[in-house]
């Protein structure tokens, strides 16, 4: 069925308002109708487009990468994202030139929309706070400048804000919320005595959560506060990706959640969400979603479900993170050419599978021990081979480091020299 309708809206950068009025002057064209969001957080355009019953929601942006980046993310009218075959086929009928343009009286009508006070409206009605908690909100000058600062005070909140003034540049700090960005924010902390702070990325689908100490808490370990103390309940479907620690599943199965692992993709994500009716999605990279809300992947709302959390249990998030077992973890980048690297996995997943019993090929390929796991997967954006690994003692996690890591760069010089 072809959409007759879609919202559009774009993030902080330079470039973006030029790519939207592209965008929006090229499926005009067409003869689609445009709600045009204008400049807005991730969360803003896609809760418009959901509300106004859009067939698609595209929003300008290029996430957490540097600001002369810049592109365009797909959404079907629920908020799940294109999968990749969508995306291709989209890329086809561009370069083909084959869509067909509408006669002068048939383009498509452009709508200017409120996308703020809809949106704001609904966190105030789904969020109520008996206390009034402290929060460092950083949002690096990007996107959610234009929405959590007023959320989170007209919630009574007591904010502190860390480069919340808009800055397309990015200058004071990358939009990539990297541990390493995060030294402002884990100061402001300690000195401003916060509850707790949170770090957004570019376009506002991913939050980091930093505890009242200053420590910064993995996105799995986000999903266990969130799944043990912030869910309404304790029966039903958390959704992993293969790359997220192994105490997702000890802390939540015993608690009566069924954990289901799925391949990396914040599409993967929200499309396995909506066909389970899952309670909770965690990815390892940093996006979760809570389907109780949204289907997409709105930064906003985790920071709020966390002082939620606090609000009712009314104790330090570092003692919840406390009571959370993690395990040694190392991730490392191996240079390895786009034209070989999906053939390297290949390769590394036929022996893996003659060699080890617990080999999981859904993405990359997983090996899974008594005392850790080990995935290697390919980049689908960069020339990279990523090598993740998990265990219970930094001995093992040494041990299994070298290991495949030798085995994965044998694979490589291999496939160099294969005709």
């Amino acid at each position: 069925m072809r959409g007759t309708q879609i919202s559009v809206g774009g993030d902080i950068r330079q470039s973006s308002q030029s790519l939207t009025h592209a965008f929006i002057a090229g499926v005009t064209a067409t003869g689609v109708h445009i709600h045009h969001t204008g400049t807005t957080s991730f969360g803003q355009t896609l809760f418009t487009g959901g509300k106004l019953k859009s067939d698609l929601i595209a929003f300008v942006t290029a996430s957490h990468l540097p600001p002369e980046w810049n592109g365009i993310k797909f959404y079907y009218g629920d908020g799940v994202g294109f999968p990749e075959e969508n995306l291709m086929a989209i890329r086809d009928l561009v370069l083909q030139d084959s869509f067909e343009l509408a006669s002068w009286d048939h383009i498509g009508q452009v709508t200017a929309v409120d996308a703020t006070t809809g949106y704001k409206n609904f966190f105030t009605s789904q969020f109520k706070f008996k206390r009034k908690l402290t929060v460092a909100l950083d949002c690096g000058g990007a996107s959610m400048t234009l929405s959590a600062p007023e959320i989170f005070t007209a919630l009574g909140f007591h904010v502190i804000p860390v480069y919340c003034d808009p800055d397309p540049t990015f200058s004071k700090r990358p939009s990539d919320p990297k541990p390493k960005n995060l030294t402002t924010l884990v100061e402001t902390i300690k000195k401003s005595t916060c509850d707790f702070g949170v770090a957004f990325d570019g376009d506002g689908d991913r939050a980091v959560i930093v505890d009242n100490t200053g420590q910064i808490l993995s996105a799995d370990l986000t999903g266990i506060i969130i799944g043990t103390y912030g869910l309404k309940k304790k029966k039903g479907t958390i959704i992993v990706n293969v790359e997220c620690s192994k105490s997702v599943k000890e802390q939540l199965q015993p608690l009566g959640y069924t954990i289901k692992q799925i391949q990396v993709g914040h599409t993967f994500l929200t499309l396995e969400a909506k066909q389970t009716g899952a309670l909770l999605g965690i990815e390892s990279s940093g996006h979760l979603i809570i389907p109780e809300y949204f289907l997409f992947d709105d930064a906003l709302v985790i920071p709020l479900k966390i002082a939620q959390i606090l609000d009712n249990m009314k104790r330090p998030l570092h003692d919840l993170m406390m009571e959370t077992p993690s395990y040694p973890t190392r991730k490392e980048e191996i240079e390895c050419a786009d034209e070989i690297k999906f053939d390297v996995i290949q390769q590394l997943k036929q022996e893996l599978l003659k060699e080890y019993e617990q080999v999981n090929t859904m993405d990359g390929v997983r090996v899974d021990f008594k005392d850790g796991w080990v995935l290697i997967r390919a980049s689908n954006t960069s020339p990279i081979i990523r090598l993740t690994v998990e265990a219970d003692t930094t001995a093992i996690l040494q041990d299994l480091s070298t290991r495949f890591m030798k085995k994965t760069q044998e694979m490589i010089q291999q496939a160099k020299t294969t005709p």
